[in-house]
């Protein structure tokens, strides 16, 4: 069954459309990768996703609950989390307290400064974050200044932030942008264990290496509107995909 509907979204920007009449619907426990060149609408519709933009018109779905008009965080609040394009991280903190925050606000519903009341509080917090580490094998790491991480490890200290929150849906906004191929093919193989058909994922990826390693099914963008949808093999060889990528170069 689909968790994540989308139907007839659509938002301009000064006139420009941005999206087109988008649907979509995202399998519940699936890795669903939303691919397209340059300019398609693909981070727009991410954000509409998550709060960050509303649509003009249409409806978001998740888990039969609207998304459309909550807050970030209220949306963050009924299992969404997203990994940004570029690692959204607090530089001048260590890797453990930037996984310890995320876990206060799923605790809390918002973060706060006096959110250590009992001592077996704090230490399941602890606990939840230590294991977040583990799971992105970061934890020989956790003392570690963030800011001073490559860029492979700040995404991993982002993914952690996320999967602490133990999130239904993980949006991902290009996760391996930036990084070298054997980082690339280390978060492959971490996106492939974490969550395992738990979790739900929704990946804008142009590394297509990535694309066919994780998703179960692919939609394609183009000018603000999906113009094919199916599985890897069914979308490699789609004439309208070969197109949008100016004759099949990225596939």
């Amino acid at each position: 069954m689909a968790i994540l509907h989308v139907k007839g979204v659509s938002k301009s920007f000064a006139g420009l459309k941005a999206l087109n009449d988008v649907n979509l619907a995202v399998e519940a426990g699936s890795v669903h990768a939303i691919i397209g060149p340059n300019g398609a609408g693909k981070s727009t519709l991410l954000n509409c996703f998550v709060g960050r933009l509303a649509p003009d018109s249409g409806s978001v779905t998740f888990d039969g609950k609207s998304l459309v008009g909550l807050a970030p965080h209220e949306i963050n609040q009924t299992g969404v989390a997203r990994v940004f394009q570029t690692p959204e991280i607090f530089g001048d903190l260590s890797v453990l307290e930037n996984v310890v925050i995320p876990a206060l606000a799923r605790r809390d519903g918002a973060f706060a400064f006096n959110a250590w009341p009992r001592a077996d509080a704090q230490a399941e917090v602890l606990e939840r974050a230590e294991h977040a580490l583990e799971d992105v094998g970061l934890a020989g790491k956790r003392h570690e200044t963030s800011g001073n991480l490559s860029r492979g490890d700040k995404r991993r200290l982002e993914l952690a932030m996320c999967l602490v929150q133990e999130p239904r849906l993980l949006l991902m906004d290009e996760p391996t942008a930036g990084m070298s191929r054997a980082d690339t093919n280390n978060t492959i193989d971490l996106l492939q264990r974490v969550g395992e058909g738990k979790v739900t994922k929704v990946i804008i990826e142009h590394d297509m290496h990535v694309v066919f390693s994780l998703a179960r099914r692919i939609s394609v963008m183009a000018q603000g509107t999906v113009i094919a949808e199916g599985d890897p093999q069914s979308i490699k060889g789609d004439e309208r995909v070969k197109q949008a990528y100016l004759g099949g170069a990225h596939l």
